[in-house]
């Protein structure tokens, strides 16, 4: 017979579930993924009615429905359906776990609805065909080139100079180049897929490139220690490459922790290297004495 505790833990994540697919389905344009969205959260329903009567009373559950519609007009559905999929191994083990436990009159139902947890998230992910979620992939494109780019090149002069100043102009001016080079190449890659307009994807690659660049580059006109300056941009470049790792490895269902911490050291090695390179290229020309 299943446990008290693992009925209302059930009865917690079917109602949370059926709360989140009920709000995803009313906010969707697309017919077919509101329909099947609907079905799912039907499903999501029968499974906490399941719980609840096994249990004898309603379990409470707190979902943060703003956050989760916020969510989902920024990144897409894509997006918040991949969060779920993430989820999807942790529930399958709760599942199969609570088999364990269950009367003969408990196994038929969790078995049904086990199945249902193994087919549903996946087909659905395979339908959603969003958009958005293309377009905020060409800014990541632009975040992710610009960080790592940006960084070296304010390393590199202030191996060179010691100077926060020219190191912040430096990148201002490296950076405005770069971009319009990264809107090139967005534009022709757009230009093979029919479902994105390139000129959009062209701005929004630019215009995400010299909003990391500006934000990177304040640390230098702010701060008149070398050292602090370079400390707070590689904090910022450090949130960036955060925000568009947790995106990425959600869309492409990789492991976070493992890319963030390969960009990090990606990140940190060329900055190392562009300021050794600065040094050597100060000790050659003595630039500082001009400077």
């Amino acid at each position: 017979m299943i446990p008290e505790d693992v009925a209302e833990s059930g009865c917690k994540a079917e109602k949370a579930a059926w709360l989140v697919y009920s709000t995803l389905a009313k906010n969707e344009k697309n017919e077919k993924v509101r329909s099947l969205l609907e079905e799912m959260a039907e499903e999501e329903r029968r499974h906490y009615e399941f719980w609840k009567k096994l249990l004898g009373r309603d379990c409470d559950v707190s979902v943060p429905l703003r956050m989760i519609k916020l969510v989902r007009k920024l990144f897409g559905l894509h997006f918040v359906l991949k969060k779920f999929e993430s989820g999807e191994e942790l529930s399958i083990e709760f599942y199969e776990n609570a088999l364990k436990m269950a009367s003969p009159e408990e196994r038929s139902e969790i078995e049904r609805i086990l199945e249902d947890e193994k087919k549903h998230e996946a087909q659905l992910i395979e339908m959603v065909e969003d958009v958005r979620a293309k377009y905020v992939g060409y800014i990541a494109l632009g975040l992710a080139d610009s960080v790592v780019e940006i960084t070296g090149v304010h390393a590199g002069f202030l191996g060179a100079t010691d100077n926060p100043l020219m190191a912040g102009l430096a990148g201002i001016i490296v950076g405005f180049s770069a971009s319009l080079s990264m809107a090139g190449a967005a534009y022709v890659q757009a230009k093979h897929d029919p479902t994105v307009k390139p000129p959009v994807s062209a701005a929004i690659t630019m215009a995400s490139y010299l909003v990391s660049v500006i934000l990177l580059a304040l640390p230098y006109f702010i701060l008149r220690s070398v050292w602090d300056a370079f400390a707070a941009s590689l904090v910022v470049a450090m949130i960036i490459m955060g925000v568009f790792m947790y995106y990425s490895t959600t869309i492409q269902g990789k492991d976070f922790k493992r890319e963030y911490l390969e960009t990090l050291m990606l990140l940190f090695a060329t900055a190392f290297g562009s300021y050794l390179f600065g040094r050597a290229i100060e000790s050659v020309l003595h630039i500082k004495t001009f400077a």
